[in-house]
């Protein structure tokens, strides 16, 4: 019989230790340490593993109006709405590039932001320059630079005419780190 009462003490609640104050405040701080650094881990990861996952540049051919709209001889200023938008680009997502008809069949189109600090250029048609606002840089009509701090010429965009339109390769802002 004393074996069965032994059975019967096994079968009962076990036991559990009573949760005190400091063991509660304790194990809540451990626990909004652990949600504070799951916070902050999350983006410096992500600004870890940035470099090495490349993402593919989104690209497409983008109409900017029909040839016949760019006169030969002339640097006109044409916009083209970026296919890869979010609802929240509004007019940001209109950009606006050079376009230069230098013969019938050929043409150049330039991005509008100085290769310096990324100013907008103008182009003064008497002249025949682009020149920056910001800090004096000066290009020349084909895009090199002509004067001041600018490393390199204007970005250049891919073109090609297809069915008398225009078109330019477009999607992602070009940067410094690009190839001419």
């Amino acid at each position: 019989m004393a074996h069965d009462h032994d059975a019967n003490e096994e079968l009962g609640p076990p036991h559990v230790e009573p949760v005190t104050r400091r063991g509660f405040l304790m194990r809540l701080g451990v626990g909004l340490n652990v949600v504070a650094a799951s916070l902050v881990a999350v983006p410096v990861v992500g600004y870890l593993f940035s470099s090495v996952v490349k993402r593919k540049a989104q690209q497409a051919w983008i109409p900017l109006g029909h040839a016949s709209q760019f006169p030969t001889g002339e640097t006109r200023l044409a916009t083209y709405r970026n296919p890869f938008t979010k609802p929240w680009d509004g007019v940001t997502a209109d950009i606006p590039c050079w376009v230069r008809r230098t013969s019938e069949d050929s043409f150049q189109v330039f991005a509008i932001n100085c290769a310096h600090l990324g100013c907008p250029v103008r182009w003064f048609a008497e002249s025949r320059l682009f020149m920056c606002p910001c800090h004096g840089g000066v290009y020349y009509e084909d895009g090199s630079v002509a004067s001041g701090p600018p490393p390199r010429g204007l970005y250049e965009y891919k073109i090609r005419v297809a069915d008398g339109q225009l078109q330019v390769r477009g999607g992602r802002t070009p940067t410094l780190a690009e190839s001419v």
